[in-house]
């Protein structure tokens, strides 16, 4: 989820890309955990999507794939993996175009219950919730998800494990 300013001295955007690390937390029933989101003023434009979101200061990727979690989450107790996928991407987002290059992390947790208590005043109004999903429910969802082929991607990771270098997935446009 988008942050919603900068900080000064903040390297968000070094490119003019916005450096995001996102996290495909898996539980024990190798369930993921999906975020609800929606635009501020249109519950109705929703999604699902991974926890996380742009790196602040002069913290690492892992550094903040795991703050972001704990914001949006509550959740601590993590094991995190190596990177899955890279991705870029552009969408409208609170009236402006975000411009990411997104990182997704392997993470594992046994802690389930969620708590988002870190949240932004923009995630406030945009983060409806959080399910925790099968492959099976995500292959068959009729929502919109991102990546769009997430169910594809979790489906090939639990089958083979993660891959033995990031996959670079398809650039997104919305």
């Amino acid at each position: 989820m988008p942050a919603e300013t900068t900080q000064p001295g903040q390297n968000a955007y070094e490119g003019g890309l916005r450096k995001v690390a996102r996290v495909v937390l898996l539980d024990p029933e190798d369930r993921i955990l999906l975020l609800h989101g929606h635009e501020p003023d249109d519950p109705a434009d929703n999604w699902w999507f991974t926890p996380g979101g742009g790196l602040e200061g002069a913290e690492t990727r892992e550094q903040a794939a795991l703050r972001e979690l704990a914001e949006e989450t509550g959740i601590t107790d993590v094991e995190l993996g190596p990177v899955l996928w890279r991705r870029r991407c552009s969408f409208p987002f609170a009236g402006r175009r975000w411009d990411q290059d997104e990182w997704y992390y392997l993470a594992r947790t046994t802690q389930t219950a969620t708590v988002a208590t870190g949240l932004t005043e923009l995630e406030r109004r945009s983060v409806a919730g959080a399910r925790w999903w099968t492959c099976r429910e995500l292959t068959r969802a009729h929502e919109t998800v991102y990546p769009t082929r997430l169910a594809g991607l979790l489906r090939t990771l639990l089958d083979e494990g993660p891959p033995a270098s990031p996959l670079i997935l398809d650039p997104e446009i919305v």
